[in-house]
């Protein structure tokens, strides 16, 4: 047998193999005496009538595809191992000959693991920017807990203003006659968020409770129901309830309310200390996706098609779970968005190629760098999993599984090789100062890949699981 390879584009290989022609003649006998174990041929037993008794049952091209179909893919195996190659996908193969007494040659078009050329992913030039956290930062944060912990109360002594909570009957016509689906006896709204068409609670500003006002709109002309867009309607609608939002006052006593803090002062150190921890954390991993960028940005390497597709499919997964966890059907949102699968996957494909490319450069990364990930880490994160997905079988089963565990010691290792150049940064630049981030206090378990039920995907095949 003899076996060329030669690369091919985006990360594949083509395999020509020639085979003698006597191994032809073997395959060819192999494949009578199959196709007459299983066929019923009168006078003979199973496996004993000779080739051109089969042949007149099944027909020559039967036995030949079926001789060709065992030698190829034997021919094929024994060619992987030769050359020590390991295909993502069943390949291509493309027979270019296959006749009695001549070699047969045949050719296999490979998808393997890309070769990733690392280039430089230390020497860069930026370093972790922490925002500095101001009195006036503190500020929003404390006029936050006070709208959350704010009161309504109802408003009677003046009109409807912008961000008053209303509660509202109306109906719209058009020419007369009731537009469908335009008509509420209790719309709960809050004046200024502009929940319905644009200007329509602009009307009701200056309205007090039990006052009543009828005025004309015009629909958008982007309008999802086309048949009123850019028309002009009338609207009769009743103030029914109004109320406004009571903020408590930013004192001792509010700060008390809260918990354990003594005064104002208090509450407001705190906030300002989770401030800081917080901008410290988003530093470090801001940083981190700079290093992410810098190596990939400096890394040479083809994507294969296949990783790129399945990691499409993830994508796909991913938005079908979002949709289903809003009630939204796939069939509605594509509608809505006035796309097909087609195009969906057109717009997934450029983010589809970043994601696969960073995990087979954080791979050879961390293949460089020399992060392994220990058993017994790998099987704390399948615990982890059990506790965190106990009702969750599917979930469980998934960790629990060679290709769950693949998966977590593949995501921690990429993670691992980034904290790893983080903390050597951090090591060689001490006028710097300490970086952690909260996931120090306790490690966020790793999340399941969107789809269980693939058979592979990017996350293991490309990144190289060790």
């Amino acid at each position: 047998m003899q076996v060329t390879v030669t690369p091919a584009p985006r990360s594949s290989l083509t395999v020509r193999v020639e085979l003698p022609p006597e191994r032809f003649d073997a395959a060819i006998a192999e494949a009578v005496r199959h196709l007459s174990q299983r066929t019923r041929i009168a006078g003979f037993r199973p496996g004993k009538a000779p080739r051109a008794v089969v042949e007149r049952v099944v027909g020559r091209e039967a036995v030949l595809d079926e001789a060709m179909d065992h030698l190829t893919q034997r021919a094929y195996r024994d060619a992987l191992v030769e050359h020590d190659i390991l295909p993502l996908t069943p390949a291509e193969v493309n027979v270019e000959q296959a006749e009695e007494g001549k070699p047969v040659v045949f050719t296999a078009l490979v998808q393997v693991r890309p070769d990733v050329q690392l280039g430089d992913y230390r020497n860069f030039n930026f370093k972790p920017e922490i925002e500095t956290v101001d009195d006036a930062k503190v500020d929003r944060v404390l006029e936050e807990l006070r709208d959350q912990n704010a009161t309504l109360a109802a408003v009677e002594d003046r009109g409807a203003e912008n961000g008053d909570y209303a509660v509202i009957a109306y109906e719209g016509s058009m020419d007369g006659q009731p537009i469908e689906g335009a008509k509420a006896e209790r719309m709960p709204l809050i004046l200024g968020d502009e929940r319905l068409i644009p200007g329509f609670e602009d009307n009701l500003v200056g309205l007090k409770p039990g006052e009543t006002k009828g005025f004309d709109l015009a629909f958008p002309e982007d309008y999802a129901e086309t048949s009123l867009a850019g028309k002009t309607a009338h609207f009769e609608v009743e103030l029914k309830e109004l109320r406004e939002k009571i903020l408590p006052e930013a004192d001792d006593g509010f700060a008390q309310s809260l918990g354990r803090f003594d005064d104002l002062a208090a509450l407001r150190a705190e906030i300002k200390t989770r401030l800081e921890r917080n901008a410290i954390d988003h530093a470090r991993h801001e940083f981190a996706d700079k290093i992410i960028e810098y190596a990939t940005a400096n890394a040479t390497l083809e994507l294969p098609d296949v990783l790129v597709e399945q990691e499409i499919e993830i994508m796909h997964d991913e938005l079908r779970g979002t949709l289903a966890r809003q009630g939204i059907s796939e069939e509605a949102y594509l509608k809505a968005a006035e796309k097909t699968e087609a195009d969906l996957h057109a717009d997934f494909r450029p983010r589809a190629e970043k994601r696969v490319r960073v995990l087979l450069v954080l791979s050879k990364v961390a293949e460089a760098e020399g992060v392994e990930v220990p058993d017994a880490d790998v099987e704390a994160e399948v615990e982890r999993a059990r506790e965190r997905y106990g009702s969750d079988r599917k979930t469980v089963a998934y960790f629990e599984s060679e290709r769950g565990r693949s998966f977590i010691r593949s995501t921690l290792r990429r993670s691992r090789v980034v904290e790893k150049l983080i903390d050597e940064w951090l090591a060689a630049h001490p006028e710097h100062g300490p970086l952690p981030h909260l996931e120090d206090d306790e490690p966020a378990a790793v999340a399941p890949p969107a789809d269980l039920d693939a058979t592979e995907s990017p996350e293991t095949t490309a990144a190289g699981a060790s």
